[in-house]
């Protein structure tokens, strides 16, 4: 059975997470809101503490790059292992700042897509890489399955040809994973993975995004023009599968899902945090041994955030879980980005009312955090394709039969 207090064996990793996101991203939080598309030149230290701490076997799961299916080892004994332990250290750190968390060098999402679809040849290969992920077009939204970038086979080599927006770390990684299609004929079966790197002639960044939030991690659009790239550069199986359908690339978000539902959470949490002490200076006394219809109604409110922040966590902490122990977690994977996705604008929201004036200004940090979260409910999957996902698990559906 899984228990859901924070495993002994990750306290230590999740305590320095904290420490890092209190003492190093905290205090330059706001001056890289300010200077959008700016590189946080202090994360370099950073990521080599990590990379140090990686390289000696005691950070296991200290982020994206951690997250991996060991589908051979199967002891029957139950794990906590790099998921559960990327997704805590991953909310610690988004405690700090979402956007400096996603500009972590060697952390992208396109880490955990190599991480979980890659072979052990291409996780060797490119275990070093930053890699971004490339999957939303012009026209294309969260129907991934409608993807119109190809990737043609020429010899030893793939063609890539198409566009893609939203990058995160577009720009700044070394490499992207790009998500394409072999054969627009074959529908979703067709589409695999591919590692471009940054350099690559016909790969181009055509511009950085000026966005609400997270603005101290850049957003790109990129284009890929008679692209060439090695044929080993696709992610896993060559073969197209009917019967697995769009399973194998949908398997990343699988995993990379829980951890957007972390860093809503650990958004959500900084916000519950500050506004806890603000209130308190105001006068506000949150008292948990009484019902919260007999106190104010700023106390009544804070503690229904507080119970919907909890609930949203307990829900990451499931899907992450079940990745280590090699259960199906798509159901579960996208009830925890669901709910962490609503629950973390809402909280961010709500302790900007519930502060009002300061709030709303630049002296707290608070109407920053309102602007991060936003983006954890859309990318990876928008509230309303989550919701889609989870009616065709609940139902049995595919996806043909619930559009």
């Amino acid at each position: 059975m899984i228990n859901l207090e924070t495993p002994k064996k990750h306290r230590g990793l999740i305590d320095n997470a904290h420490q890092v996101a209190m003492n190093m991203l905290r205090p330059i939080s706001r001056k890289y809101d300010h200077a959008e598309h700016e590189y946080p030149k202090e994360l370099d230290m950073l990521a080599a503490m990590i990379d140090g701490l990686s390289e000696s076997g005691s950070s296991e799961g200290a982020g994206a790059s951690g997250v991996r299916r060991d589908d051979k080892a199967d002891d029957g004994a139950v794990k906590n292992g790099a998921n559960l332990a990327s997704m805590l250290s991953i909310a610690e750190m988004c405690w700090g700042d979402t956007a400096l968390l996603l500009s972590m060098p060697r952390q992208g999402l396109g880490n955990s897509a190599i991480a979980s679809v890659a072979n052990d040849e291409q996780i060797k290969r490119f275990g070093g890489t930053w890699a971004a992920m490339a999957i939303t077009e012009p026209g294309t939204g969260s129907d991934s399955a409608n993807i119109r970038t190809t990737a043609v086979r020429d010899g030893d080599e793939y063609v890539i040809n198409g566009e893609k927006i939203y990058v995160t770390s577009g720009e700044r990684a070394d490499s992207v994973v790009v998500w394409a299609t072999l054969d627009r004929s074959q529908g979703r079966a067709a589409i695999k993975s591919f590692i471009v790197e940054k350099g690559t002639p016909g790969m181009n960044v055509e511009r950085l995004e000026h966005k609400l939030g997270i603005r101290a991690s850049d957003t790109a659009a990129i284009t890929f023009t008679d692209c060439r790239i090695p044929a080993g550069n696709l992610l896993g199986s060559p073969d197209i599968d009917d019967k697995q359908g769009f399973a194998g690339a949908m398997a990343t978000f699988d995993n990379t899902r829980p951890l957007v539902a972390g860093m809503a959470i650990g958004c959500a949490k900084a916000a519950l945090d500050l506004t806890h002490d603000l209130l308190k200076e105001a006068g506000v006394e949150v008292d948990y041994d009484r019902p919260a219809q007999v106190q104010s109604a700023a106390a009544a409110k804070f503690l229904q955030l507080e119970a919907d922040w909890e609930a949203a966590r307990l829900l990451a902490m499931q899907a992450a879980w079940m990745a280590d122990n090699r259960k199906p977690n798509s159901l579960e994977a996208s009830m925890a980005k669901a709910k962490a996705g609503r629950v973390g604008s809402d909280v961010t929201l709500s302790c900007v009312e519930l502060c009002g004036s300061v709030g709303y200004s630049e002296s707290e940090l608070l109407e920053k955090w309102a602007r991060d979260s936003k983006i954890l409910d859309i990318f990876e999957g928008t509230q309303q394709i989550q919701q889609l996902i989870i009616a065709r698990r609940l139902l049995g559906l595919s996806s043909a039969e619930l559009k």
